[in-house]
């Protein structure tokens, strides 16, 4: 396994230096002058000439790289000048709020696909599997931001069992039970669409199983269906599984932009909205390249376990 992880290394390092680049280009060819835009309207030379200094734009363009990756590596962020204090503060109290609200979501996502894809197969009627399908496609047609007005409508105003957004008050250890149902509706909201892609994929995968040559030796010994699924089809179909559940966790930090807005999460994706709306370049920066880390990361860590469970990854063969 740490031969598989070694070969996979170099790539990830790879995309993560053009990633790097990319971003860093894309900022400097947005229209208009950064000090200027950070400075206000009624910023004098001397001030505009500090900034400029500051975040090192009278450099040429490959010494303005070479120090941010500098900084970046020695985690030395630099300071947000429109949404105010330390990048690095910033993000720190963002990343806990989003880490706790993707985690939860990717908690439930998990659990209502293994649920859906298991009863789906096991009982295996048509009727079943055209609701289940039904189901899926209402989950990832309907936009984030709709079935978030329609549970905070529902569970938040009609009903009142939940709160309508926010974070608790006293942090998310503190009375766990208070946690959760502060996690329950943006969660829900997050985790339907990656759950509906789980579920059909998992579905078919374990569909393609139960026509393999193995069980239907098992079938003919008198062996249950239920029994084949749980002990021999559902691990081999997991790898095919597990390497949709590495895209769709990137999907659900991409989600979180809107459903943290809609529940007034104070997490990335509303960081990343002040930044991108008040123009603060260094930290749009850092938060687009805090999302590639974090998606090349997932896939690292999708691969390694997608060639635990399938050895003829991890050897070189093919899958």
């Amino acid at each position: 396994m740490t031969r598989y992880l070694l070969r996979r290394l170099p790539s990830a390092a790879v995309v993560l230096v053009l990633a790097s680049m990319a971003i860093f280009g894309m900022i400097r060819l947005v229209p208009g002058d950064p000090a200027a835009t950070l400075a206000g309207p009624d910023a004098t030379p001397e001030s505009l000439a500090q900034i400029r200094a500051d975040l090192g734009l009278d450099q040429p363009v490959w010494s303005q790289y070479v120090d941010w990756v500098q900084s970046v590596m020695t985690l030395d962020l630099g300071r947000s000048y429109r949404v105010g204090g330390e990048v690095s503060d910033l993000l720190g109290d963002a990343a806990v709020n989003t880490l706790a609200l993707t985690g939860f979501a990717l908690l439930l996502a998990i659990v209502m696909a293994l649920t859906l894809s298991l009863v789906t197969v096991i009982v295996n009627k048509p009727w079943l599997d055209a609701f289940v399908a039904g189901l899926n496609t209402l989950a990832v047609a309907v936009p984030t931001f709709v079935t978030g007005f329609v549970l905070v409508l529902l569970l938040a105003v009609l009903v009142r069992v939940l709160p309508a957004g926010g974070t608790p008050p006293d942090g998310f250890l503190a009375r766990p039970d208070i946690s959760v149902q502060y996690l329950l509706l943006p969660g829900i909201c997050l985790a339907l669409p990656a759950a509906a892609a789980l579920a059909r994929f998992l579905t078919d995968a374990l569909e393609t199983q139960l026509e393999q040559p193995y069980v239907m030796t098992a079938r003919a010994l008198g062996i249950s269906r239920r029994r084949i699924v749980w002990t021999q089809a559902l691990r081999n179909a997991l790898p095919a599984a597990v390497a949709v559940l590495g895209l769709q966790v990137g999907t659900l930090l991409g989600g979180a932009v809107l459903v943290e807005a809609v529940f007034a999460w104070p997490g990335l994706g509303q960081l990343v909205e002040r930044a991108i709306s008040s123009r603060d370049y260094p930290l749009v920066q850092v938060l687009l390249l805090l999302s590639v880390v974090v998606f090349i990361v997932t896939q690292l860590l999708s691969d390694v376990v997608h060639a635990w469970l399938d050895p003829r990854i991890r050897l070189g063969g093919v899958a």
